[in-house]
C-alpha cells in the first residue's frame, strides 16, 4: 500500500472517530435522562438513546452470545476488509471514503467495548414517523458507503464502455 493511502486514511478515520466520540461524550454527559433537544420543530432533535443492537437496533433483544459475535468479532474481519480495499483504492475519494467507514466504524466499535452500547443521539423525523435515531459514526459509514457503491458502479459502466481496458 502507497504510503499516501495509509496517512489520508489514518487523519480522515482519526477525524472522524474523534468528531464521533467527542459528540457521544456531549450528549451522555448533556443529553442523558433529559427530554428530547428540539434543534428543528417538527424535524431534527438531539435525543439521548442507547443501542446494544445493529443498525436500526437490529439484534437488539437478540441473545448475549449473538451479539457479542456480531458486535464484537465480525467488525474485527470488517476492518481487515477495509485495508485490503484501501490497498486497491484507485484515487484519494476512494480513500476518503474507507476512512470514514473506518472511522465510523472504529467510533461505534469503541462504544461497544468501553459501553457494551452504542450511544445514538440525532433524531430524524416528520410528524409520527421516526427515522432509527442515529450518531455521527453511522452518518459517516453512510456516506463512505455510498461513495464506494457510487465508484463501483462507475467503474462497472465505464469497463462495459470499453471492455479492452483493464
Amino acid at each position: 500500500m502507497k504510503a499516501w493511502k495509509a496517512l489520508f486514511t489514518a487523519l480522515v478515520s482519526s477525524w472522524v472517530f474523534c468528531l464521533d466520540q467527542a459528540a457521544k461524550i456531549y450528549a451522555h454527559t448533556q443529553l442523558k435522562e433529559q427530554e428530547p433537544l428540539v434543534i428543528i420543530e417538527g424535524f431534527f432533535n438531539f435525543h439521548y438513546v442507547t443501542n446494544k443492537g445493529g443498525a436500526f437496533g437490529l439484534f437488539h433483544g437478540g441473545p448475549e452470545w449473538l451479539r457479542i459475535l456480531l458486535f464484537l468479532l465480525v467488525p474485527l474481519f470488517c476492518f481487515a476488509l477495509i485495508f485490503m480495499m484501501l490497498r486497491d483504492a484507485k484515487n484519494r475519494f476512494h480513500v476518503l471514503a474507507l476512512g470514514f467507514i473506518l472511522g465510523g466504524a472504529l467510533g461505534n466499535y469503541v462504544d461497544r467495548l468501553r459501553l457494551g452500547y452504542v450511544v445514538d443521539f440525532l433524531d430524524v423525523y416528520v410528524k409520527d414517523w421516526h427515522w432509527p435515531t442515529f450518531n455521527f459514526a453511522d452518518s459517516f459509514i453512510v456516506i463512505g458507503v455510498t461513495l464506494i457503491s457510487y465508484f463501483y458502479i462507475k467503474e462497472q459502466k465505464e469497463s462495459k464502455k470499453n471492455p479492452d481496458t483493464k
